[in-house]
């Protein structure tokens, strides 16, 4: 895949930014402290979140480029904005960006290439879960995993609400049934990341 200078940096500071809400989140919002944890929150973030949140656009860009389409993602500063000043309120409503596909694109391709980000959510949710069951991990290790599995399996439901310019429309448009499998995986995963 090749990465105009804008794409490099709009990826880079999305992701950043991501991690920054997130992490401010997690550290309480306005009761923030910046000690000697917040750096570590920070990474815990950026290596669930903000990784989470690359990979699903990357997916979509790969699966473009595979069809022989033109994909390029472009961040939302403003959304990315809004998602830092959320998050000092203790909850965050993230739009970061998207990849904007160009080339002739049939419904079952573009159905495709949205469900690729929500399935890497997903597997990267699956990957946490079995570290969680499997390792017998303690302390901030296990709150890492545990928020990799929570953060991805909602990545994955959220994309895959069926309106506006979400994922889960083009999916839905596509193919009911893939749509409605995807879907209560990613509900499920979501739910069960609270139990475990």
């Amino acid at each position: 895949m090749k990465f105009s200078f804008k794409e490099k940096k709009d990826l880079f500071f999305a992701g950043i930014m991501i991690s920054l809400a997130f992490a401010i989140l997690l550290s309480g919002g306005f009761r923030l402290n910046l000690n000697s944890n917040f750096l570590i929150i920070f990474v815990i973030a950026f290596f669930t979140a903000g990784i989470g949140f690359l990979l699903h656009e990357l997916m979509h860009k790969y699966f473009a480029i595979k069809y022989g389409l033109f994909g390029e993602f472009k961040a939302f500063y403003g959304m990315l904005w809004l998602a830092i000043l959320f998050s000092f309120f203790g909850f965050i409503i993230a739009a970061p960006g998207a990849v904007f596909i160009k080339g002739r694109i049939t419904k079952e391709r573009n159905g495709k290439i949205s469900l690729a980000g929500p399935m890497t959510n997903l597997i990267l949710a699956l990957i946490f879960l079995v570290l969680i069951l499997f390792l017998d991990s303690e302390g901030i290790f296990r709150m890492f995993l545990k928020f990799g599995f929570t953060i991805n399996s909602l990545l994955a439901a959220f994309n895959m609400i069926p309106a506006g310019l979400f994922d889960g429309k083009k999916v839905y448009d596509w193919n009911k049934k893939i749509y409605f499998i995807s879907l209560i995986i990613a509900i499920g995963l979501f739910v069960l990341s609270f139990i475990v």
